[in-house]
């Protein structure tokens, strides 16, 4: 189950840092289903196999840290034997899942307290966050009308908006992300996920710089969505991704190169709030 979910985070297949959390962490608890020779065998291939979901995405801070704290919970004590061992790791699994799952639906039910009724709105990428905060709007009674950018070059703005246009009372719109400039002046607010928010700077999915730089331009607010846990004052250094030119063009790249980054970097100057799963900051 390990090297399965390592590759599904290295290829990209789950998106949402959140589920990519809670996806690695189950993993690692699968460990306890197995035989081990003695403790410390249990306890190197704990250790081992976190470093490899880790090391995945090194960009998810929820999958950094709910990886190091599971490993931290088996530092932290001795152990008589291996099935005490397994037990600690079990608890310490589901203390991460539960706070991860609680803090997502606590940032969502903030996020959808901000969407009011006959509202606009643009979204990219895919953030199960945001598109929670649009259904619980939608489920007490908002109509909303949503822009959702296609999110090259995965293209997982359409998940979005299948997504969206299944939710009641709510307008979807898909469009490219070179078209934000022409809808923006439509919408009340650019609503958008995060996948960590280091210092004063949010990192995100490529295309989020220039939706929040054309925003600021078109008086339109930009609002980020997403756990507490994923705002980071130190101790966490950012790397970006460079993906396969593949997921650019197919055909061979003749006389040029393909350059392909997972994320860019947005000032918290272009950001108007900030929500997570304690409130508007």
């Amino acid at each position: 189950m390990i090297d399965e979910t390592v590759e599904e985070i290295r290829e990209m297949q789950t998106h949402s840092s959140s589920v990519v959390a809670v996806k690695a962490a189950h993993a690692l608890a699968s460990l306890t289903e197995r035989e081990f020779r003695s403790l410390d065998d249990y306890l190197r291939d704990v250790e081992h196999n976190s470093t490899a979901l880790r090391q995945a995405n090194p960009s998810h801070a929820s999958l950094q840290n709910t990886q190091r704290e599971i490993v931290a919970a088996l530092d932290a004590e001795d152990f008589d034997d291996i099935e005490a061992a397994k037990a600690r790791t079990q608890e310490a699994v589901r203390a991460v899942i539960e706070r991860v799952e609680m803090a997502k639906r606590r940032a969502a039910e903030y996020g959808a307290m901000a969407l009011e009724d006959g509202m606009t709105v643009l979204t990219h990428d895919y953030s199960s966050t945001v598109l929670e905060a649009i259904e619980l709007a939608g489920r007490e009674g908002a109509e909303l009308t949503v822009y959702v950018t296609e999110a090259r070059p995965r293209y997982l703005g359409r998940k979005s908006a299948r997504t969206l246009a299944a939710i009641d009372r709510v307008e979807t719109h898909l469009v490219v992300d070179s078209a934000c400039g022409h809808f923006l002046p439509e919408c009340e607010r650019v609503l958008m996920g995060m996948d960590c928010i280091v210092g004063e700077t949010l990192y995100n999915r490529i295309g989020s710089l220039p939706i929040a730089a054309t925003a600021a331009e078109t008086d339109t607010p930009v609002t980020v969505i997403g756990s507490g846990a994923k705002i980071i004052d130190d101790g966490f250094v950012f790397e970006n991704e460079f993906r396969s030119s593949s997921e650019v063009m197919r055909e061979p790249a003749e006389g040029f190169w393909i350059e392909n980054p997972a994320y860019d970097a947005t000032p918290l100057r272009l950001v108007d709030s900030v929500i997570t799963d304690e409130g508007m900051r």
